[in-house]
């Protein structure tokens, strides 16, 4: 946002407003009550005078608001209780609420930024627009590797190294991440012999070593830093606890907290005089060092009332504090700071370990479609980055069906669940409809999906380049999918080879849905004589909605060929009574067809007379038309 401000000055982005006002929600969190000339006055006292002539013509005025979930102040924007005039003192949120609403400056603009997890939680029908903000898209995640490193060599080295890594790739939408990932691989570049196995591989890991880089470079008194980290570790739990990003002096004494050079490498300050307050960087600095010190200082009362109180937060702000701590719970992870730190408890470690099995056995049920998936996705991040294997095997328990139908899977997720399933053994049903995974999602998933019995991929935008995962994981030597649904996506004809060449080698599937996808075309004809062959096990296939017309009824014929098909369904297509002719010799022919489905396919009532006629002939089938 403060790019975004920086390009309004320049004159490249917004130029129909005449002033942009910039707050951090972070910055106003100790505010009580002030009006709106007192909030503006506050960052921009050199308005004094021109205000009244700049709240004249509202529409010209861009008000941002950034970082929501850092506001300690709950934002209710269903409330009635409004601001009218800028002169009125009121409390933080009802200021903004009000602009929001438009009571205060009718006609201005509003813009706010959030994490996700907030922004899930208030109500947003008041505002005219809802975007996410993806970040960087996957070219201009390699072009700010390529920008950073300048070197071609190792731009691509480390840009290969993390394209490799589905957690860390993932992050590297967020520029931040992309800034520590490569500062992290530049260091380790200039090792005389860099050993890709001590690379990072989690987000905590990659805070580990960005934290052993400072220490290493940055750090004069060693002997100092374990008791420096320590405070400033308590302090910063204190902050994420009680939703504090902002440290005044009082902070620091209370805690203990030297300002000193090194602690300048994760803290900054603002403001002047005795209203300075030093904050963390990045907030997820300020996590990391909260989940590091129960490893520094153990205290068994201290690390259960954190666990406890980050998992009852609903405004998700305690996620990555306990994906650090439970990241950090792998003593290998913590190995890399143990030369610049001593020895961490191992009471830590069997804590965390032991909260993440009672908490995951009571709340967390996968196989469960009612279940809150959110929640369920942050227990298996929590499990992904302590990297132990058995204890996800152990928290999954007799646990094998996996439904998250209808939740919008990120990559991230993605990367997750792929991790979880490795560990589960056997599992029976993944079931991913509508969960827009696309490309991304898929190719994050795709090395594990051959391990399941059921796999659901329907509506998540697949296109006709995706099927190589799709071949991929029918044509691994251990595959056991018996039941795919690939429903509901954008596959053309153009896929049809390269899905007649999956099902050639496999020998596990037994069901397959091809619905709503627009199959109709030359290249159709390479999956019929395919699907056609008594060698194909498929018994039941749907090929519902997929733009097939009386062109391709002549090919359908071949399917009475295939003894092991029983169960076929070819309705809302487009064969007409042309091509009613082709699907009479079809059921005519097949002695292995048990039920065949052609309704909403433009035929006349004498075409559907004569196709019924033929139940006679075949008792055990059921034709619905």
């Amino acid at each position: 946002m403060q790019k975004f401000v920086f390009d309004w000055v320049r004159g490249e982005l917004y130029q129909r407003f005449s002033f942009v006002f910039f707050f951090k929600f972070r910055m106003l969190n100790d505010i009580k009550e002030l009006s709106l000339v007192d909030l503006i006055l506050k960052e921009y006292p050199h308005l004094q005078t021109k205000l009244e002539t700049i709240f004249s013509d509202p529409a010209n005025l861009l008000f941002i608001f950034d970082g929501l979930d850092e506001s300690v102040q709950q934002m209710d924007f269903r409330s009635e209780r409004l601001c009218t005039s800028p002169q009125i003192q009121e409390s933080l949120s009802v200021l903004v609420v009000s602009l929001v609403k438009q009571s205060l400056l009718k006609g201005c603009y509003v813009l706010i930024t959030s994490r996700p997890t907030k922004l899930a939680l208030i109500e947003t029908q008041n505002f005219q627009r809802v975007s996410e903000i993806m970040g960087f898209f996957p070219k201009e995640r390699k072009l700010y590797f390529d920008k950073y490193f300048l070197d071609e060599k190792k731009s691509e080295m480390a840009f290969n190294y993390v394209r490799e890594n589905g957690i860390l790739y993932t992050f590297c939408y967020i520029p931040s991440y992309c800034w520590i990932l490569c500062t992290v691989l530049s260091t380790c570049f200039k090792l005389q012999e860099m050993c890709f196995e001590l690379l990072p591989k989690t987000v905590t890991q990659l805070f580990v070593t960005f934290f052993a880089n400072i220490l290493t470079n940055h750090s004069r008194d060693t002997s100092q830093v374990p008791a420096q980290l320590t405070s400033l570790g308590w302090m910063a739990g204190y902050g994420v606890m009680e939703h504090v990003l902002g440290f005044e002096s009082r902070n620091l004494e209370t805690f203990g907290v030297n300002y000193s050079s090194l602690l300048s490498n994760f803290m900054v300050e603002s403001g002047q005089g005795p209203n300075v307050t030093v904050s963390f960087f990045h907030l997820t600095i300020q996590e990391f060092l909260a989940a590091l010190v129960h490893y520094l200082d153990y205290s068994h009362e201290k690390l259960q009332e954190s666990l406890d109180k980050a998992r009852r937060f609903e405004d998700g702000r305690g996620e990555m504090f306990l994906r650090f701590l439970c990241g950090l719970s792998d003593s290998n992870t913590r190995a890399v700071l143990q030369k610049h730190l001593g020895d961490f408890s191992p009471k830590t470690s069997v804590g965390v370990i032991n909260w993440l099995s009672n908490t995951f056995s009571m709340n967390v049920r996968p196989d469960r479609e009612s279940d809150d998936k959110r929640k369920i996705l942050n227990m298996f991040a929590s499990l992904f980055e302590s990297r132990n294997r058995a204890l996800v095997a152990h928290c999954l328990g007799a646990n094998k069906k996996f439904q998250f139908p209808e939740f919008h899977l990120a990559p991230l997720d993605c990367t997750v669940l792929a991790f979880i399933l490795e560990c589960c053994r056997d599992p029976e049903l993944v079931d991913l409809d509508s969960c827009f995974i696309q490309t991304e999602g898929l190719e994050r998933l795709y090395t594990i999906l051959h391990n399941v019995m059921e796999l659901r991929l329907a509506n998540n935008d697949l296109k006709d380049t995706d099927m190589k995962f799709i071949y991929r994981i029918l044509t691994n030597p251990a595959c056991k999918i018996q039941n795919l649904s690939l429903k509901d996506n954008s596959f053309t004809e153009e896929c049809c080879p390269t899905l007649a060449a999956a099902l050639c080698e496999n020998q596990s599937l037994r069901t397959l849905d091809l619905s709503k996808n627009k199959l109709g075309g030359p290249e159709l004809e390479n999956l019929l004589n395919v699907l056609s062959d008594n060698a194909c096990k498929i018994g039941n296939l749907s090929l519902r909605a997929t733009k097939l017309t009386h062109e391709h009824a002549p090919l359908l014929v071949s399917l009475s060929g295939n003894t092991n098909l029983t169960h076929l369904n070819l309705s809302f297509n487009y064969f007409a009574d042309t091509g009613s002719e082709y699907i009479y010799e079809l059921i005519r022919k097949s002695t292995s067809l048990r039920e065949i489905r052609l309704d909403t396919n433009d035929f006349n009532m004498e075409s559907i007379e004569r196709l019924r006629s033929l139940q006679k002939y075949h008792p055990n089938l059921n034709i619905i038309l």
